[in-house]
């Protein structure tokens, strides 16, 4: 009988980090010895780590995994609690609407399952409709229409297929829930849609973001724990396991029903996901693709393409046309990142990484490690845009940073209370926005994370210079 592979085939270098039951002595004691073996939260296929910075980061990323592992339940019950109660405000007509209805004893209970129930961020941002007036053919069609399908993404599958059917008017190709085989649950979820029309055929693939109340998806933002591949570099662990990867066999060419403890419940979400487009394809000759996401869907979006090139998917790379991912954290070190913009060059696929102003999420995890790649295309608090190579104040823990970013939060409050009047009613911020912007007076970067500005900086932010940056960057890759 042919032994299983271990971990030792899967990479060869890898460092996990795994803080729920460590102690903070042990934890603490990272920072006095550079011996990896004795600490029981780190498995590591090196014994000592020389780095001080790197071990203070590891102390600060486990605290913070610690922390909200701690607080997972009771993040858990509050979300549901507030979401629940949003909903049944908003599908009673409001504070008096509910009165109304309680006096006429029809007061409606929302369904989770239903089209108008909206999840938190649906509530931040309760835009449905795309920008009349970014065309196909814009430069900025694509990013447009990419953040609103990230920013519905994080409603149901009702919402998504009422959304897209009727209001956009495209063919909804399915909404899932994809399994983690490290987490042992189904917990990645991805939308796709088809935005087909007399000039241009386009599937589109989202990766839902990271849940506001989810403290599993906030431990894989900050987590610091990666897998090397040789040839293509370190990349972030809990995103790959997010996007698919099998426990045990890790990337194999094909899913192994036989590596699942537990056993699966529901598809991982690479593999599907490829053999879903695979048969799109070649079905239709003339159809493209592009990836998207925000937060978290974000890393998951660009990884994507790096499993593709692994495996080397000719027909879907030929097929790829872009990534657009908003507000992404990092994924890789410096050597993944030089292996991602080879493959895009040589597959001629564009890769835009939007960061609005000072979101906390593209400054983590840190810069002492892993590397942001692409063309970032930033947009400051005035929504104009600049195409650089990397935000301003690349750590979120930046001292000088953490000044600038209190001092611009500011200013997003007192802004929130013009843009109604200033741009129209579609710019108009609701009451819970305005709480959001409140609490980010005291950690900066949370509220310039919501959909809401992403929108905004996609549909008011001046598009001169990214319309040369796009056709110049097209012609040399051409």
């Amino acid at each position: 009988m042919e032994a299983k592979p271990s971990k030792k085939d899967l990479c060869t270098n890898y460092l996990l980090i795994n803080p729920k039951e460590a102690s903070l002595f042990d934890i603490f004691s990272v920072l006095f010895s550079r011996n990896l073996k004795k600490r029981k939260f780190i498995e590591s296929s090196f014994e000592e780590l020389e780095s001080f910075l790197y071990r203070f980061l590891i102390v600060i990323s486990a605290l913070i995994q610690k922390f909200l592992h701690k607080i997972s339940m009771p993040m858990a019950m509050i979300g549901r609690t507030i979401v629940f109660l949003l909903n049944f405000f908003y599908i009673n007509g409001g504070f008096f609407g509910l009165i109304r209805n309680i006096m006429q004893v029809r007061v409606v209970i929302p369904d989770k399952k239903a089209a108008a129930y909206l999840s938190f961020i649906g509530f931040t941002d309760t835009r449905m409709e795309l920008d009349i007036t970014i065309k196909y053919g814009n430069a900025m069609y694509y990013p447009a229409l990419s953040i609103m399908a990230c920013k519905a993404a994080y409603n149901n599958a009702a919402y998504n297929q009422a959304l897209i059917e009727g209001q956009w008017k495209m063919e909804f190709l399915g909404y899932k829930d994809y399994w983690n085989d490290f987490l042992g649950r189904a917990d990645t979820q991805v939308v796709m849609f088809r935005d087909k029309s007399v000039d241009h055929d386009t599937i589109v693939v989202c990766f839902r973001g990271t849940q506001p109340f989810n403290t599993e998806d906030w431990c894989s933002d900050v987590d610091l724990s990666w897998y090397e591949f040789p040839h293509i570099g370190k990349v972030h662990s809990g995103f790959l396991k997010a996007l698919g990867m099998q426990n045990i066999v890790g990337w194999a060419q094909e899913v192994d029903h036989d590596s699942a403890h537990p056993p699966r419940r529901a598809p991982l979400a690479y593999y599907d996901i490829r053999d879903t487009l695979r048969d799109l394809l070649q079905k239709n000759p003339e159809a493209k693709f592009i990836v998207t996401g925000h937060s978290l869907g974000g890393a998951l979006a660009i990884l994507f393409p790096g499993i593709l090139f692994y495996h080397d998917e000719e027909l879907l790379l030929e097929r790829m046309e872009g990534v657009y991912t908003f507000g992404q954290p990092r994924v890789g070190d410096e050597a993944f990142g030089q292996y991602m913009e080879e493959n895009f060059r040589k597959n001629r696929i564009e890769y835009y990484r939007y960061v609005y102003c000072n979101d906390m999420v593209p400054r983590i995890p840190s810069d002492g490690l892993f590397k942001h790649f692409g063309t970032c295309v930033y947009y400051n608090s005035e929504y104009k845009p600049s195409i650089i190579e990397e935000e301003p104040y690349k750590n979120y823990l930046s001292i000088w940073g953490s000044i600038d970013m209190r001092r611009n939060a500011i200013y997003e409050l007192i802004r929130s209370f013009i843009m109604l009047t200033k741009y129209g009613e579609a710019y108009k911020e609701g009451w819970l926005l305005f709480f959001i912007r409140i609490f980010g007076l005291m950690i900066p970067g949370v509220p310039a994370h919501c959909a809401q500005d992403y929108v905004n900086s996609t549909r008011l932010g001046s598009l001169r210079h990214l319309h040369f940056y796009h056709f110049h960057h097209k012609k040399n890759r051409s």
